[in-house]
């Protein structure tokens, strides 16, 4: 009996002598975390132990956005070599930062200098603005993925207003064009620029808000007493991100004039300031030409106003004049990566150049009034004449009622 347990015992340590053993059972993972210091940085840590040395340790970490392949990006990670480890690996942020609420997929490479190595069981990072206790409401977006709404300043019905106001807008830009949302977006609700800001490793002193294109996230500055405003702003950007959706490919890009036309034409009626911008330039003859609205807009306020008016307006013309297939033909064509030119002659029959004349065909110029410049010299005719006739009409009553009296005196003379 004695013998048969020794027997199993040696068999059993045969088996589990280094050169028998697994990767799985020679490395041994012992903790895994991520320390978020969001927005600046974040800390990757691994434990892990083997028979032997430690040699190599590497973080592979995928980034829930739209890609035009599956890419898996790497960090080497910083360690002693031992049998038993206490690696991490740093995400500077300072150059190229993550959104609020981008979520990283991530999982740890090991492996020991006789060539055992293991790979850990993927974990996700949320990289979230912990500086805000958030609120959240969802909607289901039309024919796509949900829209969710995070916000920590405002009450219920503040949330439920701007989800309303979102719903419209994807329903008219469903409507409109033929697309809609085709991956989760979240929309987070700061309740001031300077929270806005604190959100970003780098941004301007203006920002109001921002569309994140590729990971189907807008960060927006919203506070609730100025909720109409946000209303358009919020749909403004809600656009940007499902045209981004509905065109990413490799290929192409759309023209900005019909990127922010359809932003601004989706926001509904164009706004007073932008329509007398357009107005003024009608009539002065300084419109933009359409090809120059394929380019970055100007920085000088005057004439950015005028681009998104003209922008606004040069959708609202195809829309109105065209219909929504075409427009959606459009969009598929600059997918597709073909010219804006080549695009455009496709589906609607004129280049750019004809797109600008036959725009401009359609705009009727503003009835601006004049300064007084006095009567005009018809009327001046008109008037005199008139003013000679009823001079000589009171001549003529003046003079019988003058004979009148003269006759009716010799009378009361003769009366007894």
């Amino acid at each position: 009996m004695i013998r048969r347990i020794a027997l199993i015992t040696s068999a059993l340590l045969w088996l589990l002598s280094p050169s028998f053993v697994t990767a799985e059972a020679a490395i041994a993972v012992m903790a895994s975390d991520v320390d978020v210091s969001f927005p600046n940085r974040a800390v990757f840590t691994v434990q892990a132990e083997s028979y032997v040395e430690i040699v190599d340790v590497r973080l592979l970490y995928r980034v829930d956005r739209m890609n035009y392949a599956d890419v898996v990006s790497e960090g080497w990670a910083d360690f002693a070599p031992a049998d038993r480890i206490e690696a991490s690996w740093v995400w500077d942020m300072t150059n190229a930062g993550l959104p609020p609420g981008a979520e990283v997929t991530y999982w740890w490479m090991i492996e020991d200098d006789d060539g055992n190595r293991v790979e850990t069981t993927p974990k996700v990072m949320h990289f979230d603005d912990s500086r805000f206790t958030w609120n959240n409401l969802t909607s289901t977006a039309p024919e796509g993925g949900g829209m969710t709404i995070f916000w920590y300043s405002g009450g219920d019905s503040f949330a439920q207003a701007l989800r309303g106001t979102c719903e419209e807008g994807l329903a008219r830009l469903t409507q409109d064009i033929g697309a809609y949302p085709e991956r989760p977006i979240k929309i987070y609700i700061y309740a001031s620029s300077s929270d806005l800001r604190g959100a970003m490793v780098s941004s301007q002193e203006w920002t109001g808000g921002v569309a994140f294109m590729d990971f189907g996230i807008i960060a927006i500055n919203i506070p609730p007493s100025e909720l109409e405003w946000g209303r358009k702003a919020l749909v403004h950007e809600l656009t940007h991100l499902v045209v981004r959706q509905a065109t990413f490919g490799p290929y192409g890009q759309l023209p900005l004039w019909l990127d922010e036309g359809l932003a601004t034409y989706n926001e509904g009626e164009l706004d007073p300031i932008l329509r007398a911008s357009l107005d003024e330039a009608l009539s002065e003859g300084t419109l933009i030409s359409v090809r120059s609205l394929c380019s970055p807009f100007s920085a000088y306020t005057d004439k950015a106003r005028l681009s998104y008016a003209q922008s606004y307006s040069l959708v609202e013309y195809l829309l109105d004049d065209y219909g929504q297939s075409k427009m959606l033909d459009l969009l598929t064509l600059l997918k597709q990566g073909r010219t804006y030119d080549e695009s455009l002659t496709e589906v609607y029959g004129f280049d750019i150049g004809g797109l600008d004349a036959s725009w401009r065909a359609t705009l009727t110029s503003p009835i601006v009034p004049n300064q007084w410049a006095g009567p005009h010299p018809a009327l001046i005719a008109v008037l005199a004449a008139l003013a000679t006739g009823l001079g000589l009409w009171g001549a003529l009553v003046l003079k019988k009622r003058a004979k009148r009296r003269s006759c009716g005196s010799s009378a009361m003379r003769d009366k007894p």
